[in-house]
């Protein structure tokens, strides 16, 4: 059938609106988002608690040495970094004279013990002497007040030998206090442990700290063989922790390593300090001592310590996660659609999922980007900038 002339322009007029109308839509339909997305998978949960402030790595032993009375420095036997075995001697202060005292002392101990020798020997023949005259009075021979007169003095230098005694006595006295004197003005090392610090020269005088006003000590000991870290967890969040549990130690000086741990003390306080929030000091002691020789003290370190922990469970990144547990998942339409879900343990990093989800789906992680809602349609961003379905 043949078309009149208006009816084939109507037509072909009508063709070209539909075309334009298709163009318009295509042109303006909304654009897909792009989206970082994770896989719901199986794997480790666990809830733990962190410190507040960073903390640092201190050892358990730790003692700023120094005499006990002032002197001059005579012999400066280690240096800063030197390790020493208890009951070195790490610096000795003049002490010429309590080692003359000393000396004394010991002669004075001789002398008492060689008059020991002679008063004693004095009184025991003194005594065979006594025994003779009860003998001889006996017999007659002698009257009664002779031998009251050698009993008497038998008696007399009996007591001579055991003053004699006493006085040996004394003398090791004097010896064990002239000493005492002398060690007074060495500083020995506690414990096995290295050298932090010391602060003298030989010939330098060393001055104690009065009381209540600190001074340098003169030697700073470390014991490296502990080591554990000190630092500040909120209020709320101690509440959970007990002695023992595990932990991890991360360091800033070693980024991307951690170390294991376990909570060793947890102060019996709160501190309070101004414009700060209320927190307990928790302690975090190395697990591996090993692995913390090349530590050093003070370094800086953060803890986390493992309140509870699920393995093999459905997880999700921690990031995925909207208020009132929602997710949102990218289906394999490219639309992205929400979902309840039942949390269970979580952390910065993970957040275990009961019911809701499944093995394979692939939930939204970026959800601060704009547009990004139910319904909406997404592409995947991959990590060299590009987009996938």
């Amino acid at each position: 059938m043949a078309f009149s002339p208006f009816l084939r322009r109507a037509l072909v007029a009508l063709i070209v609106l539909a075309a334009l109308a298709g163009l318009m839509l295509f042109m303006t339909r909304p654009q897909p988002v792009a989206v970082l997305v994770a896989a719901v998978e199986h794997g480790r949960v666990e809830t733990t608690v962190a410190n507040t402030r960073a903390g640092s790595v201190e050892a358990c032993r730790r003692s700023k040495l120094t005499a006990p009375l002032g002197g001059r420095i005579e012999k400066m036997q280690v240096r800063a970094g030197d390790r020493v075995k208890a009951g070195q001697v790490l610096i000795e202060l003049w002490n010429d004279d309590l080692s003359a005292r000393e000396r004394v002392s010991v002669e004075q101990l001789q002398s008492a013990r060689s008059r020991v020798t002679e008063a004693c020997l004095l009184a025991d023949a003194a005594v065979r002497d006594a025994v003779r005259s009860r003998q001889l009075r006996d017999k007659g021979f002698v009257s009664e007040g002779q031998v009251d007169r050698v009993e008497s003095e038998a008696k007399a230098k009996q007591a001579a030998c055991a003053s004699a005694r006493a006085q040996v006595q004394e003398a090791q006295a004097r010896i064990t206090a002239s000493r005492a004197d002398t060690a007074r003005t060495l500083i020995r090392a506690p414990f096995d442990g290295i050298v932090a610090e010391v602060n003298g020269e030989i010939g330098e005088f060393l001055t104690p700290s009065p009381p209540g006003i600190p001074t340098l000590p003169a030697i700073d000991l470390i014991d490296d063989a502990c080591l554990y870290v000190s630092a500040p967890i909120d209020e709320v969040d101690a509440a959970q922790l007990k002695i023992g549990m595990p932990g991890r130690i991360s360091l800033d000086a070693y980024r991307g390593q951690h170390f294991d741990g376990h909570v060793r003390r947890i102060a019996p306080y709160v501190l309070a300090l101004e414009k700060q929030a209320r927190t307990v000091e928790v302690e975090v002691e190395f697990d591996d001592p090993d692995k913390m020789r090349h530590l050093l003290i003070g370094y800086s370190a953060d803890i986390e310590v493992v309140v509870d922990a699920r393995d093999n469970v459905l997880r999700i990144p921690t990031t995925a996660l909207m208020p009132g547990d929602r997710a949102l998942t990218l289906t394999d339409g490219g639309l992205l659609e929400e979902r309840k879900i039942e949390a269970g343990l979580s952390n910065w990093e993970y957040t275990e999922v009961k019911s809701g989800l499944a093995a394979g789906d692939r939930v939204v992680t970026s959800l601060e980007r704009p547009g990004i809602k139910a319904g909406a349609h997404a592409v995947v961003e991959v990590k060299d900038g590009g987009k996938k379905p």
